[in-house]
Order: C-alpha cells, then sequence, then structure tokens
C-alpha cells in the first residue's frame, strides 16, 4: 500500500477479489430468478402488516390510470442501484434494460448488471412490476421500462462518487439507444452535514433534473430524532419522499416512526407507502441470505417474496406514479410533475416536518390541470468536497486502516470538485462512450478514468450505504 499526503490509504492491486468479501455462496447464473417456493410449500397466510404491491398502487389511486389505460408504456425508469435482474415479475421481454455497471462487480463479466444483493430489483419490482410472476408482482407502473444503472456490489458497496458518475451517465444518455429516461429512482442516501448549495451529489441530481429527467429520492430513515433528511433529499428541487406504513386497525396509511422527518424548511415532499411492502426477492442474494425472515410466500402465486421498511419503498412507489403521470401527458416538466404530486396530496393530519404535504395521491394529480410552474431556489455549484458528501459512510478495504477518504474518487483518481461541476453543467462528465448493438455501455472515461468493463481498479471496496430501513425488523445500514 502507499499512502497519499491527503491522508486517503489507496487500496493495493493485489486484493482479494470481491467473493471473498461476501459470506453468500453465489447461486448458478442460470438460477437467478428462480422461484424457491414450490406448490407443496405454499401454505399459510400472509399476516395483515404486509403491503402487497396492488395495495401499494390502489393506496396511491393506481388503478384510476390503469382504468384510462395509462400503465407507464414508453416511459423509462433508471433505477441507480444494486442492479436488476429478470426474475417473475420483471421476466417480460424487453423488461429490463442493462445500461451501465459501474460496480465493483463490473470487472466479472458472469456478475456484470446483475444483482447480487437484492435491494435494486426489489425496489424495480415496486416501481415497474408487470404481473409476469402473479398479481403479487403488479408494480405501480407496470408498462414502465426499467434502464439498469448498476452502482453497488454484491455486498451493497458503493461510494457517493460512484452515484455521481451514474447520475452524469443519465443526464448524458436519456435519450440514446431508443431510451426515453424521464425518472430516476435513487434510494440511496448519506449522512453528510453539507450545504446543498455546495454539494457534488445535489449538483449531479439537479443537472439531471435540469435535463428534463424527475429525479426521486429517499429521504432517510433515521426517524424523529436527527430531524434533517439524509442526501442528496435536503436539495430542494428534486422530489423527497418520506415513508407510510400500513395501520391494519384503521385500515390506513400513517407516517412510520422511521422515516426521517425535515428541520421545518426542507421536509419530505410527501410520504408514500414503505413499510412492510413485499416484493421481488433475489434468490440467494445478500438480503436474501442475510435476512431469511423477510421471506414471505405468495398464496395465491406460491411465489417467494421479499418484505422490507424504508424510505427506499416509499421512493420506488413515487416513481411508478410519476411514470404513470408521464405517460398520461408526456410534455410535463419535472418542476409541474412535483407541483402536481405536491398540491393534491392527502392531507393527514400530523407534522409537516413528517408528512410534507400529505399522502400520495396520483388519482388526484392525474385529474389536476398542469400549471406553469418553475423551482427558483438556489442552484448547487457542486464545488464542495466528495469528504463532506460521504458524511460518515466509507468504503474500507481487507487491510486495517485501508479506507476510502479525501478528495478521490472511487476509481483511484483525484477528483477536482471545480472542474467536474463545469463538465457536468454542460453534460460533458463522460467523454468516449461506446455502446454494443444492446446499448449497453462497452468503454468510457469519467473524471480521468476509463471504464472498459474490466479496468476499474480498488474492486473490492467494502461498505453500505443503501436506504432500506428494516427487512421484517432486522436493522440494515
Amino acid at each position: 500500500m502507499d499512502a497519499t499526503n491527503t491522508g486517503r490509504t489507496r487500496r493495493s492491486r493485489a486484493a482479494a477479489t470481491i467473493a471473498g468479501l461476501l459470506t453468500l455462496s453465489v447461486p448458478a447464473f442460470s438460477t437467478w430468478g428462480a422461484t424457491t417456493a414450490s406448490a407443496a410449500t405454499c401454505t399459510g397466510t400472509v399476516d395483515a402488516s404486509t403491503v402487497t404491491l396492488p395495495l401499494v398502487g390502489a393506496a396511491m389511486g393506481a388503478p384510476v390510470l390503469w382504468a384510462q389505460g395509462f400503465k407507464g408504456q414508453g416511459i423509462d425508469v433508471a433505477v441507480i442501484d444494486t442492479g436488476v435482474n429478470a426474475v417473475p415479475g420483471l421476466a417480460s421481454t424487453g423488461k429490463v434494460v442493462d445500461a451501465v455497471d459501474l460496480s465493483f462487480d463490473a470487472p466479472r463479466t458472469n456478475l456484470r448488471y446483475r444483482d447480487l444483493h437484492g435491494h435494486g430489483t426489489n425496489m424495480a419490482g415496486i416501481i415497474a412490476g408487470d404481473g409476469s410472476g402473479g398479481l403479487a408482482t403488479t408494480g405501480v407502473a407496470p408498462g414502465a421500462r426499467i434502464i439498469n444503472v448498476k452502482v453497488g456490489a454484491a455486498d451493497g458497496s458503493v461510494d457517493t462518487s460512484q452515484v455521481i458518475a451514474a447520475l452524469d451517465w443519465v443526464a448524458q444518455n436519456k435519450t440514446a439507444n431508443g431510451r426515453n429516461i424521464r425518472v430516476v429512482n435513487l434510494a440511496y442516501d448519506t449522512d453528510g452535514a453539507v450545504d446543498y448549495l455546495s454539494d457534488p451529489l445535489t449538483h449531479a441530481v439537479e443537472n439531471a433534473w435540469k435535463a428534463g429527467i424527475v429525479v426521486v429520492v429517499s429521504g432517510g430513515n433515521d426517524g424523529k430524532g436527527v430531524q434533517r433528511l439524509g442526501n442528496p433529499a435536503l436539495d430542494p428541487y428534486i422530489i423527497a419522499v418520506g415513508g407510510s406504513e400500513w395501520d391494519p386497525t384503521r385500515l390506513s396509511f400513517k407516517a412510520a416512526t422511521w422515516s426521517s422527518t425535515g428541520d421545518g424548511i426542507r421536509n419530505p415532499d410527501f410520504v408514500a407507502p414503505g413499510g412492510n411492502v413485499a416484493s421481488l426477492q433475489v434468490p440467494g442474494s445478500y438480503l436474501d441470505t442475510t435476512y431469511p425472515d423477510a421471506r414471505i410466500i405468495d398464496p395465491v402465486s406460491c411465489l417467494t417474496l421479499f418484505r422490507g421498511s424504508g424510505t427506499s419503498q416509499a421512493a420506488a412507489a413515487t416513481s411508478g406514479a410519476v411514470a404513470l403521470l408521464l405517460q398520461q401527458r408526456p410534455t410535463l416538466t419535472p418542476d409541474q410533475v412535483k407541483d402536481l404530486l405536491v398540491s393534491t396530496a392527502t392531507v393527514r393530519n400530523g407534522s409537516v416536518t413528517q408528512y410534507g404535504a400529505g399522502l400520495l395521491n396520483v388519482a388526484g394529480a392525474s385529474a389536476a390541470p398542469a400549471r406553469n410552474v418553475t423551482q427558483n431556489f438556489g442552484s448547487s455549484s457542486g464545488k464542495g468536497t466528495l469528504e463532506k458528501t460521504r458524511g460518515t459512510f466509507h468504503l474500507t478495504g481487507a487491510t486495517p486502516g485501508d479506507i476510502l477518504v479525501g478528495e478521490y474518487h472511487a476509481f483511484l483518481s483525484s477528483f477536482s470538485a471545480t472542474k467536474w461541476a463545469g463538465l457536468a453543467d454542460r453534460r460533458a462528465a463522460w467523454t468516449g462512450l461506446r455502446f454494443d448493438a444492446a446499448g449497453r455501455m462497452t468503454a468510457g472515461t469519467w473524471m480521468g478514468s476509463t471504464w472498459s468493463g474490466s479496468t476499474w481498479s480498488g474492486s473490492t471496496w467494502s461498505g453500505s450505504t443503501w436506504s432500506g430501513s428494516t427487512w421484517s425488523g432486522v436493522g440494515w445500514r
């Protein structure tokens, strides 16, 4: 190892492979997405606290749009996450489109694009499950297409710099290769106590927003104690979603105790279903192996699903709702979409710092006239530091003291926020992009590092910052 004068320690290239970091056994490629339940084991019932995907859609009024023929057709949702697998519910031809893999799994071709963690596939099911695994796999926008932008590795490892690179990539490639990316789902946050007016991560989400893409992010899962949304949810331009959970005694949704509250100035824009949501499972994945109690068996299809709670789930539900609105009215700007959803949310008796405008009501939004609105908050310069953005979340290596800190991005090159911000503003942070016949990126350069699917260094960092809250009562993050 060699240390730099910034205090960052660089990972040795002779370090162990990613498989060596994991405690799970990765299933053979041919078995990924296989149903783990059989008719013989399909017994028992799902308890009353479980929120099924059809209930998620119904709670927000999605069936009203479905009946009018709007199911998200023609709308692409970029899921920046741990990958997406074509499991039952996402198995229709062309449903999941692999676009780019910026994760530490990418150098291994058999792992590239695939979700070995389980989080990304679970989110994609909520957004756009197509029912190919039965009714319980029907998401909010079953006709939308998922664009798989992988940044998280098998154990959840991801650095803020990878998320920024992914946002840059989406903003530059929203219509490339026949895509129509109108929504980004980002169920990720850090606890970095930053000023959004200078933060690189908030600058990246703003750039995507200003490129005409609705950016939906999770508000965070710190409950009432912190009174501050996570980053980048604290940026006022984008849509920050809080979580609500089903109250079976009252047959209604209420704000979840684990959902982060705002500070009275920047609050969640609204809340959406996020508690005990049963969505798609990746058998043998990190989550599936680590939290077996989160597995439930749908008594109708006998499909094994995975149940979790968090603002991740709430953000995914919102992304599906946005896809429905954009199919209904394709000319809506991101500002208009946000205005429609905020202004028509169902007001609840509770604190605005926790509920925001209320419960998401996409049926109400679909019936409301679109106003000519433009947000005029101060814009982020993006010239802050990566280190402040990370907060307490740092990637670590196998060697003690091997930590990614300072102004270096995850691919082991120095990072100049000022230089990057200028390029990102022009949507030119990525250069030399090449794609294969399926539209997947095969080469490109971002901030001094060239990607060819096998050349990312630092491929064994570990550490997880995804915005999951609990998986059947087991803390995660």
